[in-house]
């Protein structure tokens, strides 16, 4: 089997180890569950840092893109903020325990695995902000308000995303409705740009 190939099996390995033992799973448990010895995965990885930063790179890479394709979908406006809210919540809810491990740091925790999230949210709130620049019209405060909406916004659905996933008070659906629901606000009073003036992208 080539490296690649064998580099996929493994992280599957830590995927399924990840999500049956959550943040804390050790690199004796991945081993294990891919059948070989630890020695093998450290030649594929390094170390346990460079498994997470593996992980992170899988994971954020298919978070990134599904929210990409979901702001760029032909809906109505108050449709595709929820369906970007859904697509953000279903890829945590999916993998729980490896959102987790990318967002909350183990005590004494020297890899930093807790902060991999970062960067991809960095990214995703740059895709919000290009999104509302491209597509809504909001005049001249416009490059102002387009960048302090796409971070709010990430901001805001980081935080409670990850209340909603610790305490489930209510099904995704109903916390997609009420997220939306304060986004709208303002979001519905502002007109669409014509086709011929959207932003072009970067």
């Amino acid at each position: 089997m080539t490296s690649e190939p064998r580099r996929e099996q493994l992280l599957n390995a830590a995927d399924r180890v990840v999500q049956r033992e959550g943040p804390g799973a050790s690199m004796n448990a991945i081993a294990a569950e891919a059948g070989i010895t630890k020695p093998i995965l450290y030649r594929h990885f390094g170390d346990r840092n460079g498994l997470i930063g593996a992980l992170t790179a899988r994971h954020t890479a298919g978070l990134l893109a599904a929210v990409r394709a979901a702001l760029n979908e032909p809906l109505e406006r108050r449709d595709r903020v929820e369906h970007v809210l859904d697509v953000y919540l279903a890829a945590i809810e999916s993998r729980p325990q490896v959102y987790r491990l990318l967002t909350h740091p183990e005590p004494g925790d020297p890899t930093g695995a807790g902060n991999a999230l970062a960067p991809a949210l960095r990214q995703i709130a740059e895709e919000i902000t290009r999104a509302i620049q491209q597509q809504i019209d909001l005049g001249q405060d416009g490059p102002l308000l387009s960048e302090t909406w796409g971070r709010s916004i990430t901001g805001m659905v980081l935080a409670a995303g990850d209340w909603w996933l610790e305490t489930r008070p209510c099904p995704r659906a109903r916390m997609v409705q009420a997220l939306a629901d304060l986004l709208w606000g303002r979001l519905s009073a502002a007109a669409d740009l014509p086709p011929m003036l959207a932003a072009p992208e970067a």
